[in-house]
């Protein structure tokens, strides 16, 4: 039996071994369905597989998300973070639409009409704005599919123009891919508006269709959710077929209805009449409002200058010393106002007038109090102390000073009312009143008397004092000093009560020392001695025996004395007046550029000098007037010298370049400058002189000169020179017809000239008479002569200055042509110019 079933069953029994064997090892078993399991959910139906599957999902999904749930929200971020992206966009938008709108409209009429229907209806203002102001209308809707942008479905409304459909369709998927591909865009988002002019294509995006709508005119955001809504529709209807789509429509016939809705959505402008009813009210209302607000206006401006008026009012309330305003308002057309007012302080009613305030309208309330400010305690010590005439009470920097004299029982009284004062108040200074008691008044007119000797010179108090009613003093007097005893009168201090005791000698103070030398030394009226910084100072002129005799006075005074000093005393001797006079003189000619003293001296009444002068210098003789020195005790030899003093360089190089008017020779630090234009003959003139003088150490900076552009008087120069005046044989005068020559050679002269001058230099026309070979050589000498002389008056005649005209006769020595040729006599009876400039 053993054999026999394993010659039948032996192939089953093996697979079933193998089958049990595969089930009890799990992860042989896990293999082998992972390699049917693809298979088996590919051929099992939906169905059946969703219900299958749901509650084993359902539960790992619920332990994911409790395990973590960040994966979860990691994984719906693509798919809801655009959508709620979108959604706030579009609501932004509408609120910024709606106040937008809201703001455009609120003042204007439309505004007050649709203000008027938002409160009749019960809609807010902005709902109501936004339904007049979105003029609108859906015109297309289009269909599309999403992976293959081929058109699904097409509406439009009546009177709506457009092109193939198909081919909007088309540009608009190559439009949203163009974009992706351009700017790397994710799958998920898409192009959500295209605007152009009054058109505006909004494209909603779904799962396998895109929905775009075309619509004319300012359309709400409100409509995003409709077009949104009718695309979803669509999903949930035909999702199936949209799937399966490829270019038949048949099985989406009811999607036209859907987009028929999309469509449908418009919002026309309102053709309603003018609201004159509500035109009327809003007039009524406005008249009435404007007549309020005048007459409210009208009373607030006059209560504002009440208000004003009070205000002026208190502050001058607050300005008066002694009222101090503690409160003050304006309250129902009345005025109020409470304080503190000294009962010396100026009363408040009385400061009403003047103000334009009614008193009647014033409530005030005072309380009174002592105020500390310097004037009002001043009044109260003047009615308390009743002063002495002699005593003056004022306020110095807030402080309240006495002055003047009273007897002690009232500087009394005004020390303890001193006391007395608040603290805080102003200080009562009583120190300047002095005591008019009779032992105290002999004493200070005594220390009066001590103090006027003191500050005399010459009087030196050793000793004072009172003693029983009498006075004594003792000290030191100069002779010459003031009597003390004479100094008495006028100090109020009786003499027979004074008893002096002086001891006699001399003072150092200057004032006494002078006196005694001007009584000893005797000095001349030429001489005065003055006391300067203590040092008495003798000035003046005087013999040389008053000198001597001054000189030993100076020695002989005290040490610690004045300083005697006789140094600006001059000796008036001859011989020192003519040696001071000589010396005045030497030191002026020193002083002249171009001079030099090499020896001085004077012998025998007479005076030598002798030295280097430059021929442009100033002449030594001159220089003698004024000197008071005989010109006949004077014996000078000098040697002429050329200076290299700039100044004398610069004459003489005026003299030698003559320079043109357009050049200047300065001196500038030690250095001469030439500045200006000059032609390059001067030029060239001016820089060997430069040369020259540098080897002397004189410099002359001819850097500055500039070459003088003679283009164009050369041209008028040339011109010039060209010109002849000609002869008929034997003549001096030229014929007629050589006068329209004469007119052009005088204009260029003149021309030529005033050029020359503006150009810094002067030109001179050389005339030149010549004549023909007939005839002796004395006579052809003579009219050649004749000839320039004629010419030079015929071109003064016609205005040229005859400064400017030279004339020569040349005979027959400068012919134009030789004689023997068939023009030459002709040519050669001729005037010719030739022009110079200097």
């Amino acid at each position: 039996m053993e054999t026999l079933r394993q010659l039948l069953v032996s192939r089953e029994i093996s697979e079933l071994s193998r089958v049990t064997h595969l089930l009890d090892e799990p992860e042989q078993l896990a293999a082998a369905v992972g390699d049917v399991l693809p298979t088996a959910v590919a051929r099992a139906t939906h169905a059946q597989l969703g219900e299958a599957l749901a509650p084993a999902v359902e539960r790992a999904v619920q332990r994911s998300i409790q395990k973590s749930p960040r994966t979860l929200t990691d994984i719906l971020y693509p798919v809801f973070l655009p959508a709620i992206r979108k959604s706030i966009g579009e609501k932004i938008d509408q609120t910024f639409q709606s106040l937008n709108e809201t703001l455009r409209h609120i003042f204007t009429w439309h505004g007050l009409k649709w203000r008027f229907e938002a409160w009749r209806t019960g809609a807010s203002f902005s709902e109501v704005v936004l339904k007049h102001s979105l003029i609108y209308r859906v015109e297309h809707a289009f269909l599309i599919n999403r992976n293959s942008g081929l058109l699904i479905a097409h509406v439009a409304a009546d009177n709506a123009t457009s092109e193939d459909p198909q081919l909007i369709s088309s540009m608009l998927s190559a439009i949203q891919d163009f974009v992706k591909d351009s700017f790397n865009e994710r799958e998920q988002s898409g192009l959500d508006t295209i605007r152009f002019g009054d058109l505006r294509l909004w494209s909603e995006v779904g799962p396998f269709a895109t929905l775009v709508s075309v619509i004319r005119g300012n359309p709400p955001e409100e409509l995003h959710e409709i077009v949104r809504d009718v695309l979803l529709r669509i999903h949930e209807e035909c999702s199936q077929a949209l799937v399966e789509f490829d270019g038949d429509s048949s099985q989406l016939a009811g999607v036209e209805a859907q987009l028929r809705t999309c469509v449908e959505q418009k919002q026309e402008e309102s053709n309603e009449g003018f609201p004159w009813l509500v035109a009327a009210v809003a007039l009524l209302f406005l008249i009435l409002a404007g007549g309020w607000f005048f007459l409210s206006w009208q009373s607030g401006q006059r209560w504002q200058a009440y208000v004003s008026r009070w205000q002026a009012y208190v502050s001058r309330l607050e300005a008066q010393p002694g009222i101090i305003v503690a409160e003050q308002q304006a309250r129902d057309g009345q005025f109020y106002i409470a304080g503190l007012r000294d009962p010396l302080a100026a009363d408040p009613q009385s400061l009403l007038s003047g103000t334009q305030v009614d008193p009647a309208r014033v409530h005030s309330q005072w309380q009174f109090y002592q105020s500390l400010q310097p004037e009002f305690v001043l009044k109260r010590l003047k009615a308390s102390l009743a002063p002495p005439d002699s005593v003056r009470l004022s306020i110095d920097n807030e402080r309240i000073v006495a002055e003047g004299e009273a007897p002690d029982t009232w500087i009394d009284r005004a020390r303890a009312a001193a006391r007395q004062l608040s603290a805080g108040g102003p200080e009562f200074d009583i120190s300047k009143v002095r005591d008019v008691s009779p032992e105290v008044l002999e004493a200070k007119r005594w220390q009066a008397y001590v103090s006027r000797l003191e500050a005399q010179p010459g009087i030196i108090v050793a000793q004072q004092k009172i003693r029983d009613g009498r006075f004594y003093i003792a000290g030191l007097r100069d002779p010459l000093a003031d009597d003390p005893q004479s100094l008495l009168s006028g100090t109020q201090v009786d003499p027979a009560r004074v008893h002096s005791q002086w001891q006699f000698y001399q003072s150092l103070e200057p004032e006494f020392v002078l006196k005694r030398l001007t009584a000893s030394l005797y000095p001349p009226d030429t001489v005065r001695l003055s006391i300067v910084n203590n040092r008495i100072i003798a000035e003046g002129e005087a013999p040389d025996t008053w000198i001597d005799r001054a000189r030993a006075a100076a020695r002989q005074l005290s040490a610690g004395g004045p300083e005697f000093d006789i140094s600006k005393v001059r000796d008036v001797s001859p011989e020192a007046r003519a040696a001071e006079h000589w010396q005045y003189y030497v030191s002026r000619l020193e002083a002249q550029p171009g001079i030099v003293v090499a020896q001085q001296s004077t012998r025998g009444g007479h005076f030598y000098i002798s030295g280097l002068r430059d021929p442009l210098a100033a002449d030594p003789q001159a220089l003698l007037s004024g000197t008071e020195v005989d010109p006949a005790r004077v014996h000078s030899q000098w040697q002429f010298y050329q200076s290299l003093d700039p100044k004398f360089v610069v004459k003489r190089l005026t003299a030698s370049l003559t320079p043109p008017k357009s050049v200047r020779l300065s001196i500038i630090q030690g250095r001469i400058v030439v500045v200006g234009e000059a032609p390059a003959a001067w030029i060239d003139r001016a820089q060997a002189a430069a040369e020259q003088l540098s080897a002397d150490g004189v410099v002359l900076d001819v850097s500055q000169l500039r070459e003088l552009d003679l283009a164009e008087l050369n041209h008028l120069r040339e011109s010039i020179q060209t010109t002849d005046i000609f002869f008929s044989s034997g003549k001096v005068v030229p014929g007629p017809e050589q006068t329209p020559v004469l007119d052009r050679l005088a204009d260029q002269i003149k021309e030529f000239a005033q050029n020359a001058r503006k150009s810094g230099v002067t030109a001179r026309f050389m005339l030149t008479g010549h004549s023909d070979t007939t005839g002796r050589e004395t006579a052809n000498a003579s009219i050649s002569a004749a000839r320039a002389e004629t010419v030079r008056a015929l071109l003064n005649k016609r205005g040229v200055a005859p400064e400017l005209l030279l004339v020569r006769g040349a005979g027959t020595f400068e012919p134009a042509v030789p004689e023997n040729s068939q023009a030459g006599s002709s040519t050669n009876r001729r005037v010719s110019v030739t022009v110079n400039l200097d």
